[in-house]
């Protein structure tokens, strides 16, 4: 039996030197590891020896099937190695079979509302602007005439740049509060007539809930022209949202103030979600209030290097994702920046 063992364990090296596939190496697994293989069969006939020599051939048999074995399975991995890096010049491509399925992103619900806010504006004549996130007090609050004691000013309200609270004007920086700002840039690089709309995303330091948030985006519109009536302005508020929403939308209009418009108005829309009956994104009125709008005050527009007495002009702030809300009927608005996949994939 020694003589058996010896043999079958030197045929097992052998052969294992010039296995080269894994197809190969599980047919020799099975001609000498199998239930009808050369070691078991062997190891069966083990039984029948004199007791004396069973145990000293069994303990043998076991031992040398434990090592062939680990050899096989360094051969494997081996061979495994080696496949990887090199692919198998015999597989066959085959044009027939289905290929994997992509996974495709898509749009967010607001990137897909200011394209279409974009293609709207650009139809009527007007260009996109944009401006840096980044701001200061001068542009956020000093050219927008907002005095000197106004609430928006404080930390409360605006987040200001570690650094730079003890500064005034130009050199206090903020994370933009409003887009406001961005007009009077435009201004200040353009001369006039002119209409243009400027989307981005602002930062507001205030609680959360359903209809609150901290960062969100606003689309603000500026018309200059030498006659801008306020009937002008209305009309374009309901073209808009009609566009947006393909159909005709409830508006009212309420006056308001606002340091940078002279007179000002809060422009409200029927609540989309509810129908005008009450939400949780509406507070429960049926109504949401979506910009704040009005001619420019004459201050806005001197920081803008234009002359009040000779230009006139209409503002439009848009609420952008309270504008989204509506659309697609969304009762949180915290659901935008969640990250959550399966509210993502709606859209």
């Amino acid at each position: 039996m020694k003589e058996e063992l010896k043999q079958i364990k030197q045929e097992v090296a052998e052969q294992l030197r010039h296995i080269t596939d894994l197809e190969s190496l599980q047919e020799l697994e099975v001609r000498f590891f199998g239930r009808k293989g050369k070691l078991n069969a062997v190891l069966k006939t083990i039984k029948d020896l004199p007791e004396d020599v069973r145990k000293e051939m069994g303990g043998l048999a076991n031992n040398m099937k434990k090592d062939l074995l680990s050899l096989v399975d360094e051969t494997r991995d081996g061979l495994k190695d080696l496949l990887a890096d090199k692919p198998s010049s015999t597989k066959v491509f085959d044009p027939t079979i289905p290929g994997a399925q992509v996974a495709q992103g898509t749009l967010h619900p607001i990137t897909h509302m200011m394209y279409d806010l974009n293609d709207a504006f650009l139809s009527l004549g007007f260009e996109v602007f944009e401006g840096p996130e980044i701001t200061s007090e001068e542009y956020a609050f000093d050219h927008l005439n907002f005095p000197p004691d106004h609430p928006a000013r404080e930390t409360m309200d605006t987040y200001w740049v570690a650094g730079t609270e003890d500064q005034q004007g130009a050199k206090r920086l903020s994370l933009r509060p409003h887009l406001t700002g961005a007009s009077v840039r435009f201004m200040q690089e353009n001369k006039p007539p002119f209409r243009f709309v400027y989307p981005g995303r602002v930062f507001r330091s205030e609680a959360t809930d359903a209809s609150h948030e901290r960062t969100f985006y606003q689309y603000e519109a500026l018309i200059v022209d030498k006659h801008v009536p306020f009937s002008a302005g209305r009309v374009l508020v309901d073209a808009i949202l009609e566009r947006v929403f393909g159909q005709k939308v409830t508006t009212r209009m309420r006056s308001g103030f606002f340091p940078f418009v002279e007179p000002g108005f809060e422009i409200d829309m029927q609540c989309l979600v509810c129908s005008g009956k009450g939400c949780s994104v509406c507070g429960r009125v049926g109504w949401v209030e979506m910009m704040p709008g009005g001619p420019p005050h004459p201050n806005v527009l001197k920081a803008g290097g234009i002359d009040s007495n000779e230009w006139q002009g209409f503002y439009l702030n848009i609420g952008l994702d309270r504008l989204v809300m509506m659309k697609y009927g969304i009762d949180d608005i915290r659901l935008f920046h969640s990250g959550d996949l399966r509210f993502l994939k709606q859209f």
